[in-house]
């Protein structure tokens, strides 16, 4: 920044990738056989610590019930032990997210939403569901997408599903969206069924019923046929197919003293009870959710409503609410439902970075640019939070530090309105030269 920079200089630096890979062939530690991988194991974890926090906290963060936590964590725990990558730094947990949904990161962070959870019948399924995304992290699948640049864009997709959609002119207008953006990876069709043949292996080492992969399976299928846009998200990632079904029976029948292993469905009720007492407000946001993709806002309003009488405390409902007034132009109440929900949830950051939004609307910038300057300091590599902190700097007249933001922010994104908006404001005040 101290120097003048010629625009063929700027995108050149622009133009640099933020991740290095070293080219070579590696083993794969499931089939042993040898496989294009330009990202080591060093690697993966890296990129799981980088990026996994930010869907997290998209997903409204881990629930707030620990003994939930610890039964996940358990059950996750136990199978991860006798994968083909037992020392792989695994971590498991159910996230207060009301779309269906369970995901895994290359490095073995593993979530699964509240609202799955509510559709499972016993652990046996539960550990079907964990252990199939054991077998994505086992099979190396997202870094085999890396290496064949399939996901080039995991490199610069941090936060993206947090924030995507704050541009300048409708910074409001994506917050009420589900999206997993370029955080995780879009499975193949084999590698879905690699990943189930590994989760029954997985779940019978540990003593399950691999009939719990069935019940997964039927499940999964039933509402691919009759309700498949209430998991539009975990049929993009994870492609379901009636085959699929069919192979988790055959697989099952492969075990034919099955009968003995553990169902353990009251154990399961049990530690989901405080789960489905949610199941009504649950229900309502994602109703809301729902409204607000088609941007009926009023109709989603009335939708987190419905969902705060039964839960006046939960978080998502509150943040959801927040995000839904301020894509109503309501940003004094915005700031009022972001402000609850942190005081819910002190531990979780999103609602910072809602509240900056809402700030920034209602031209409270100082105050504005304190919230994302809290939320960068506990959740670091959002680059939308930096340009929000550059345009909080334009506005109260600090050219200087906005222009070393909106640097920064160009670093990582170089495409979209605030791209455009960042990179013009370089221009005009002589950083960069057109």
């Amino acid at each position: 920044m101290e120097g003048m920079l010629t625009r063929r200089d700027f995108l050149r630096v622009a133009g640099c990738t933020a991740l290095g890979m070293a080219a070579g062939c590696a083993k794969n530690p499931v089939t042993g056989e040898s496989q294009l991988m330009l990202v080591s194991e060093e690697q993966e974890i890296a990129l799981d610590k980088q990026q996994s926090p930010h869907q997290f906290s998209a997903d409204y963060g881990p629930v707030t019930d620990a003994a939930l936590n610890r039964y996940v964590t358990s059950v996750g725990m136990d199978m991860a032990r006798r994968t083909h990558r037992p020392n792989m730094p695994y971590s498991f947990r159910a996230l207060n997210a009301t779309y269906v949904n369970a995901y895994a990161f290359p490095g073995g962070s593993i979530g699964v939403t509240r609202a799955i959870l509510l559709d499972l019948d016993n652990e046996a399924e539960l550990a079907a569901l964990l252990g199939h995304e054991l077998g994505h992290v086992n099979a190396r699948h997202t870094a085999s997408r890396v290496s064949t640049a399939q996901l080039a864009s995991l490199a610069v997709g941090v936060g993206t599903a947090a924030a995507s959609s704050a541009g300048l002119g409708s910074m409001a207008a994506g917050l009420g969206q589900i999206g997993m953006g370029a955080l995780l990876a879009h499975y193949s069709r084999d590698d879905e069924r690699q990943a189930d043949s590994l989760g029954v292996e997985y779940m019978t080492r540990a003593d399950y019923n691999p009939d719990g992969m069935v019940g997964l399976m039927d499940m999964l299928n039933e509402q691919h046929q009759s309700h498949a846009s209430a998991l539009e998200v975990m049929f993009a990632t994870h492609p379901m197919s009636s085959e699929r079904l069919a192979a988790a029976r055959r697989a099952a029948a492969k075990f034919p003293d099955s009968r003995e292993f553990r169902i353990l469905r009251e154990r399961y009720l049990d530690n989901t009870a405080g789960v489905r007492k949610q199941a009504v407000a649950i229900e309502a946001m994602q109703d809301g959710e729902k409204s607000m993709r088609s941007k009926a806002y009023a109709r989603a309003e009335e939708h987190f409503q419905a969902a705060l009488k039964k839960a006046p405390r939960d978080y998502a409902a509150l943040l959801m609410m927040a995000k839904c007034q301020l894509a109503m132009n309501e940003n004094t109440k915005a700031v009022r439902f972001s402000q609850r929900a942190r005081e819910a949830y002190p531990a979780e950051p999103q609602a910072m970075q809602v509240a900056g939004l809402a700030m920034v609307r209602s031209g409270r910038y100082s105050e504005g640019l304190a919230e994302f300057a809290e939320y960068e300091k506990r959740l670091p590599g959002n680059p939308y939070t930096v340009f929000f902190k550059g345009l909080c700097r334009e506005k109260m007249g600090d050219r200087d530090q906005a222009a070393r933001e909106y640097y920064r922010f160009l670093q990582d994104v170089r495409s979209g309105d605030e791209a455009r908006h960042a990179y013009g404001r370089l221009v005009q005040w002589g950083y960069i030269k057109s």
